[in-house]
């Protein structure tokens, strides 16, 4: 069965790199600004580009931020991508911040321009595998994933599946049960990003039981 996998449409975001990475890990897209069009899905991923405020009244706005919920309280992968993986945590000290979606527990924080590091961190970096996690399956620590941002979470360490050096180390990918998110894009991120979503994708067409990681 090819898994039905949803995407928020709340003006944050380009969904289109997304939808052709989905197909092409095996996935039906389904790019919607319709709560009830997402929940009807196997799977969700959140993209989003721009200010954390302005991207959580727009899920507000919209109401999908009831169908991101729901989708995780019926325990089907939830997968925030860049902007869209800081709005799984509590809230953020971009601008004026805004509540995110509490499915993880933590912050959003600016990034560190010390030592001349240049804000924002832009380009290709590597990654570190710190724990098994279903969503980085088969990805090898020291991979290239592709970054755009300025802030970063600060997750639970038991929440965290990869870390990046920009400086100091900061949450790449965070994984819980059946909530992912990845600071990098793996739509951008070429062979090891597709690898990315069709682990995602696997999830989304796997039975309940086998969805819980971590």
């Amino acid at each position: 069965m090819t898994p039905r996998v949803g995407i928020c449409d709340y003006g944050v975001g380009n969904l289109r790199s997304v939808e052709r990475a989905l197909r092409v890990a095996g996935a039906e897209p389904v790019i919607s600004g319709d709560p009830d069009a997402i929940v009807a899905c196997d799977g969700v991923v959140l993209p989003g580009v721009g200010a954390f405020a302005v991207a959580a009244r727009a899920l507000q706005d919209t109401g999908l931020d009831g169908a991101v919920r729901e989708m995780a309280l019926r325990e089907r992968p939830v997968l925030g991508i860049c902007l869209g993986h800081q709005l799984l945590f509590e809230a953020s000290a971009e601008g004026d911040g805004g509540e995110g979606l509490a499915l993880l527990p933590g912050r959003v924080e600016r990034l560190s321009a010390d030592r001349g590091r240049k804000v924002p961190h832009m380009g290709w970096n590597t990654i570190t595998i710190v724990r098994p996690s279903a969503l980085l399956e088969g990805i090898p620590s020291g991979a290239y994933m592709y970054f755009v941002h300025s802030y970063a979470a600060v997750p639970a360490p038991e929440h965290t599946a990869a870390t990046a050096e920009y400086g100091e180390p900061m949450a790449a990918a965070v994984e819980r049960g059946t909530v992912m998110g990845t600071q990098f894009h793996p739509e951008k991120s070429g062979a090891s990003g597709l690898r990315v979503y069709a682990n995602f994708v696997a999830l989304c067409a796997a039975p309940v039981s086998a969805r819980l990681t971590g």
